[in-house]
């Protein structure tokens, strides 16, 4: 048991287990289809209520001390300087409901404000990535680097479209085009969660997006940071894990170079 374990009294492994019994719900296409839309490009299945429900309920039984923040539900009563688990049911809700297959189980602990623990499983690779602050990233089990690309001409830069606010399309997509001549090439996942596990492994040398939820980074932010990467908004400056951010995640150079080249 790791210092951080015994600090917030919640086992790395335990929490685990539960996150990786929920996964086994994203298979069930019946409860996918049965979809409500919340908002434009905004959509809930039943599998996302049905994961939030047992991950919330198994937690409660094992920490009733720690407070709950999720997607599907109302926050308002929440101390966030206290001990609390952050909880996106499925992150790429959208892709779930297509078959898309890159969507994943992001869960983080957080202590003043701060990601102390943090899990993303994405159920389709079997990959369950975990970190500790100050005990590195790993995935399932082996420890996980970020690129050792350094240059813009040799990376691989993933995008997110901010769905919901589509009245930012034509500023993103001027964006886009900038960084996509500069770089060896851009990608687009749909999902905050499973691109930011990819920037912790080094499969992407960085990931951005615009107005995040605290569900969809923050457990991601810390497995970028515990693989040795970078997160900063898009002025440069420190993110403020409050409950809408920008994000700019990745190797520390790469990540530079776009908060003070192309924001």
């Amino acid at each position: 048991m790791t210092e951080m374990e015994k600090k917030t009294g919640v086992s790395l492994d335990a929490v685990c287990g539960i996150v990786r019994q929920a996964g086994a719900l994203f298979l069930n296409r019946e409860a996918v289809s049965r979809t409500t839309e919340k908002g434009r490009a905004d959509f809930v299945t039943e599998v996302d209520v049905e994961v939030q429900q047992f991950v919330r309920d198994r937690l409660a039984e094992a920490y009733p001390e720690v407070q709950f923040v999720s997607e599907e539900k109302d926050n308002d009563d929440v101390n966030r300087q206290g001990l609390m688990w952050v909880l996106d049911p499925v992150d790429g809700t959208t892709n779930l409901i297509h078959d898309y297959r890159a969507s994943a189980i992001s869960l983080a602990l957080m202590n003043q404000g701060e990601s102390v623990m943090g899990i993303i499983y994405n159920p389709y690779r079997n990959e369950m990535y975990t970190a500790q602050k100050g005990y590195g990233a790993f995935c399932n089990g082996k420890q996980i680097r970020i690129s050792r690309i350094t240059d813009m001409e040799h990376s691989l830069i993933s995008i997110g479209t901010s769905p919901y606010y589509k009245e930012m399309a034509a500023d993103n997509f001027r964006l886009f085009e900038k960084i996509y001549a500069d770089c060896v090439d851009i990608r687009r996942c749909g999902s905050a969660a499973v691109d930011l596990s990819d920037v912790a492994a080094g499969r992407l040398e960085a990931y951005f997006e615009k107005r995040l939820k605290l569900w969809d980074f923050a457990a991601g932010m810390l497995l970028v940071t515990e693989a040795g990467g970078l997160v900063l908004n898009c002025d440069g400056g420190p993110v403020r894990c409050d409950m809408v951010e920008d994000i700019v995640a990745g190797v520390p150079e790469i990540v530079r170079l776009l908060t003070g080249n192309y924001f």
